[in-house]
């Protein structure tokens, strides 16, 4: 299971970058565990400025703005072979 945390103030394009999370890895077969981080100070940890932003197994892919569905579906978004196989 993969961790994703959503850092934001939980506005619209935060709820949206969830929601498109969510989502775009069920399409892709990934098991994933949402987190909402809304504290600025748990946010700046990860050093971004912008939100929403989302941190995908402690690894930052995005920052700032509704990201396209394409963030979610590169190879680099889920590192380490995390798609699973189909059967």
């Amino acid at each position: 299971m993969r961790n994703v945390k959503i850092l934001g103030s939980g506005c619209n394009r935060c709820v949206a970058t969830a929601e498109m999370a969510s989502n775009e890895a069920k399409k892709l077969g990934i098991d994933i565990e949402l987190e909402k981080v809304t504290d600025f100070a748990d946010i700046a940890k990860f050093g971004i400025a912008s939100t929403p932003g989302v941190v995908i197994d402690g690894r930052v892919v995005h920052a700032g703005g509704l990201p396209k569905p394409t963030v979610f579906r590169s190879p680099t978004t889920w590192p380490n072979g995390s798609r699973r196989k189909s059967r």
